[in-house]
C-alpha cells in the first residue's frame, strides 16, 4: 500500500525523507539532479511544499519513500518543479496518485493554474501529463544541453482549474 503525505518541516524523519528523495533524483535525473543541500534550500522557502510518496512496510515506522513532488505555490499560481517515482515502482500509478492529492489540495486553496517543464524527448511523461489534463503552452528550443549530445527543446505545459 502507498501512502501520499505532505512534507511537514518539524518531523523527526525530515532529513532522511529529503535524503531519500535526493537518492531518487540522482536515478531519474542523471544529469541534472537536485542534491540533498538543494532540496532543503529550496524547502526553507515558505511558497515550496513537497508531497511524499511512502511504501507501507511491515513495521510502521519504516516506510520506504519511493516517490516525490516538489512544488510551488505563489498566490493563484502553482508550479511543479520536480516530480519523481523510484524506478522499481514506476508505472503503478503512483504518479498519477500524486496528481490526484495534488490537484485536490491545489483546488483547495484556489490556485488557478499549474505549470510544469518538461523535456520534448520524454514520451511516457508527456503522455502522463496529457492524461493530467495539461496542454503545452510554449516551447523553449534547445533548452536541455547535455556534452557530446544534441539540444533538446523544454515543453511548458499548463492544467487550468476552472
Amino acid at each position: 500500500m502507498f501512502i501520499i503525505e505532505k512534507l511537514a518541516t518539524h518531523t523527526a524523519r525530515l532529513q532522511q525523507t529529503i535524503e531519500a528523495v535526493a537518492d531518487i533524483e540522482l536515478l531519474v535525473q542523471p544529469h541534472d539532479a537536485w542534491t540533498y543541500q538543494t532540496l532543503v534550500e529550496m524547502l526553507a522557502q515558505d511558497s515550496m511544499h513537497m508531497l511524499t510518496v511512502y511504501k507501507q512496510e511491515d513495521k510502521a515506522d519504516n516506510n520506504k519513500v519511493i516517490g516525490y513532488c516538489l512544488y510551488q505555490v505563489i498566490f493563484e499560481q502553482a508550479e511543479i518543479l520536480r516530480i519523481g517515482t523510484h524506478p522499481d515502482y514506476q508505472r503503478q500509478g503512483i504518479a498519477s496518485q500524486i496528481f490526484a492529492q495534488l490537484n485536490q489540495e491545489l483546488m483547495s486553496n484556489q490556485v488557478e493554474s499549474l505549470l510544469l517543464e518538461v523535456r520534448a524527448d520524454n514520451a511516457p511523461a508527456i503522455a502522463l501529463y496529457e492524461q493530467q489534463a495539461f496542454a503545452v503552452i510554449h516551447t523553449r528550443k534547445n533548452y536541455y544541453q547535455v556534452p557530446h549530445q544534441p539540444a533538446v527543446d523544454a515543453l511548458i505545459m499548463q492544467r487550468v482549474y476552472v
